[in-house]
């Protein structure tokens, strides 16, 4: 382990040596830094080789800081808890007359028609989630228009789907994409994927211009993204 200091930057790294002809450097979805260098190299070398890469390697970190964190397996069984814009709720299942979803006091309530699988409830939470997801994006997204408008970003069409790897993304054709599953994060990082992807229609990329207007829009934009990042939903 090692690290070296790039800017106001500290980028800390693992490095190994193998039978190589050159030094390559990597920067996995973890956020964490790794060096592969022939055998034999001088770690002052690699310590230079870090350095000078600095800026991709930031940009790379930023890139993945956006995909999903990995979701503990979920059983759909009662007093297992999921979450609802930022809060944990309980799972509550119950035998009844109407299959329905309702969220309060702390728990989610979902009641079946008769003795449920653990697909069956999952199912219902799908529905329920997908319902919310619509009603609270759109209004968000109604509220982020206002911000961006003020930069020359004009509103886009907004698609809500069952993302895998991403919480939301920015078509070429200038389609804003949001994840279903930001439903189970704080507004205030809803805002923040949402307003990120609206610079992009502006900013096609991750470079300097682009996190200076996201800045500009959202000044407190890093506190946001960071709390997205440690959430696991």
């Amino acid at each position: 382990m090692d690290e070296v200091q790039w800017g106001r930057t500290r980028i800390p790294y693992t490095y190994e040596f193998k039978e190589r002809k050159t030094l390559a450097i990597h920067v996995h979805p973890d956020l964490s830094v790794s060096v592969s260098a022939p055998l034999g190299t001088d770690i002052n070398k690699i310590r230079e080789k870090v350095k000078k890469r600095g800026r991709w390697i930031r940009k790379s970190k930023r890139e993945f800081e956006l995909y999903l964190p990995k979701q503990p397996p979920r059983r759909y069984v009662s007093g297992e808890t999921h979450r609802y814009l930022g809060r944990q709720f309980r799972l509550i299942i119950r035998i009844g007359t109407e299959e329905r979803v309702k969220c309060f006091r702390g728990y989610f309530h979902v009641t079946c028609s008769e003795k449920p699988m653990a697909q069956d409830i999952k199912k219902l939470m799908d529905c329920w989630y997908t319902e919310k997801a619509s009603t609270v994006f759109n209004k968000r997204y109604l509220e982020c228009i206002k911000k961006v408008s003020h930069f020359g970003i004009m509103s886009a069409p907004l698609v809500i789907r069952d993302l895998k790897n991403r919480w939301g993304s920015c078509t070429k054709s200038g389609k804003i994409i949001l994840n279903k599953n930001l439903i189970k994060v704080p507004t205030e990082c809803i805002d923040y994927v949402i307003i990120h992807e609206l610079c992009h229609l502006k900013e096609h990329n991750h470079g300097s211009r682009f996190w200076g207007l996201l800045g500009k829009v959202m000044p407190n934009f890093e506190n946001r993204r960071l709390r997205l990042n440690l959430l696991s939903l």
